[in-house]
């Protein structure tokens, strides 16, 4: 049978997390963390290294798993995109610890610096943007910029994830989904039986009437093929005493 517009469907549809406003700046937090590391932070000297480019890649790569199994589990993509948003919240506090324990400054509101960068992490989203600067800031810049971008990410998330709830709420998780899609598939087949039921005696009083026209038809074709004959047999019998009467006058 043809699905009907109002089937009910189990998986959702795909998200293209590429698109996403705070996966694109998460792939920059990533590359930026990387870069960071590379150049201020010991390769074998500090453990922080490590830990803030595995918070950076965390964020990035639960944030895709998320969006990934959001296709048959919002349970799912709630968990992992509270897992992205935990590591941000650790890798903007391993830079905030860095700019103090370095005696740097923080960048705030009312400097020309602060709005220059607060402008430009908002409307700056792709790598591409960021990636020239990655080998010129210096550590005080690339931990405000961090900082200022982990922000942007977690409210943006923070957004999305409220959305995500609500529609947890509304149409509830898999289970929810697939019960809602087995009970609509049998309300259908249900409805079409009665359906089917209810057109069967009509069906049968049309196939009766159509018999029964059909047997009187019958009857007055066997009647007209019987008067036909007569009247041939008749009028051959005529035929044949008129060629006889004929034939003793000659």
């Amino acid at each position: 049978m043809a699905e009907t517009s109002n089937t009910q469907h189990v998986l959702k549809s795909q998200a293209n997390w590429d698109a996403l406003y705070f996966y694109q700046k998460s792939d920059v937090i990533y590359q930026l963390a990387f870069a960071f590391c590379d150049r201020f932070i010991h390769l074998y000297k500090d453990r922080t290294r490590d830990q803030v480019i595995q918070a950076a890649r965390s964020c990035k790569q639960n944030i895709v798993e998320g969006l990934a199994d959001g296709v048959a589990s919002t349970e799912m993509q709630l968990k992992l995109l509270n897992v992205a948003r935990a590591s941000l919240k650790e890798l903007r506090e391993d830079f905030e610890d860095y700019i103090k324990s370095r005696h740097l400054q923080f960048f705030v509101s009312g400097e020309p610096r602060y709005a220059d960068m607060l402008n430009y992490c908002r409307y700056h989203n792709r790598l591409s943007d960021y990636e020239p600067f990655f080998a010129q800031w210096t550590d005080e810049q690339m931990c405000n910029y961090a900082i200022t971008l982990c922000h942007f990410i977690g409210r943006m998330m923070m957004s999305f994830l409220k959305k995500l709830e609500q529609e947890f709420i509304t149409e509830g998780g898999i289970k929810e989904r697939m019960h809602r899609a087995r009970t609509g598939y049998r309300q259908q087949q249900d409805e079409r039986l009665k359906q089917l039921e209810a057109e069967l005696p009509r069906l049968k009083q049309a196939l009766a009437e159509a018999q029964a026209e059909t047997t009187k038809w019958k009857a007055a074709f066997e009647d007209l093929k019987q008067r036909a004959l007569k009247m041939y047999y008749e009028k051959e019998e005529e035929i044949k005493m008129l060629k006889e009467q004929l034939g003793e006058e000659i």
